[in-house]
């Protein structure tokens, strides 16, 4: 799910306006030669890569990982050079952690061809707090998601990939930046939840009990807007040398919090 994030001021502006935006997180892709796909995640835990294909629409999309490529990660700041390898579900990993502000260059080779991007390795942000408010809508109350963490006030243009999950599976994602910063924090919002739950699907209605798991990761601005781009229904900009690839690699370190929800106990926006 694709959620909208908001700054305060934006968000009651467009209350009256909007409804929660909810869309599959599905690559858009036009009716031509298969194209390489490589989504790769650097973080203290290690690399995770997945390489699929794209599919013709006229066909049912086919998520099955590809295992035929030779995945190499070098690190450009001490010069280490770690070779993947895949797992048990086709994802090419190393559990070597990625450590911050290094500079890394993921290369893919298959099929005869080359892939690189190259990524610096993000520190990790403070979640400060997280709440629930509810909010009348025209047609319903809506249990609106607040989550706050630190930014620092030294950099400009820092910007962040938000996830959202509801009992550990993704419930919406969305990206932003610091230009709604205010004393070193960032805010967002986000609507979820209707409160008559009759009205809604599995997809979005939050249930008494469910805990729902912010992770904030700090990315770089390309990453961002590969992100906007998704979001647009567009590709995004290319993140990988050579032809015929579409993709991102992202360097970062996510922090997380939970909040479980308690329809009862969340007070009306005032």
């Amino acid at each position: 799910m694709i959620m909208k994030l908001y700054s305060i001021p934006a968000m009651m502006c467009m209350l009256l306006l909007l409804a929660s935006c909810e869309k599959e997180l599905d690559f858009k892709y036009h009716d031509i030669e298969p194209l390489t796909v490589i989504e790769a995640e650097l973080t203290p835990d290690g690399a995770k890569v997945a390489i699929t294909s794209t599919t013709p629409m006229d066909e049912p999309m086919d998520r099955t990982h590809l295992t035929d490529a030779v995945v190499t990660l070098t690190d450009l700041t001490d010069g280490s050079v770690y070779g993947l390898h895949t797992d048990s579900e086709g994802f090419y990993t190393d559990l070597t952690p990625g450590v911050a502000d290094h500079d890394y260059r993921l290369t893919v080779e298959r099929a005869g061809c080359r892939y690189e991007a190259i990524a610096t390795m993000y520190p990790p942000t403070e979640i400060e707090s997280l709440e629930f408010n509810w909010i009348k809508m025209p047609y319903d109350q809506v249990a609106v998601f607040q989550g706050r963490f630190y930014d620092d006030e030294a950099t400009e243009g820092d910007c962040y990939w938000i996830k959202l999950y509801r009992n550990e599976k993704i419930y919406q994602w969305g990206e932003m930046d610091d230009r709604s910063a205010a004393d070193g924090i960032n805010t967002f919002i986000t609507m979820t939840t209707r409160k008559d739950t009759d009205e809604e699907d599995d997809d979005t209605v939050l249930f008494d009990g469910d805990v729902l798991t912010c992770t904030v990761l700090p990315v770089s601005r390309a990453m961002h807007d590969y992100l906007e781009a998704l979001q647009n229904d567009s590709n995004g900009p290319a993140m990988f040398s050579g032809d015929k690839c579409l993709g991102y690699f992202v360097a970062t370190s996510p922090v997380s919090a939970s909040i479980v929800f308690r329809p009862d106990e969340i007070p009306e926006y005032k």
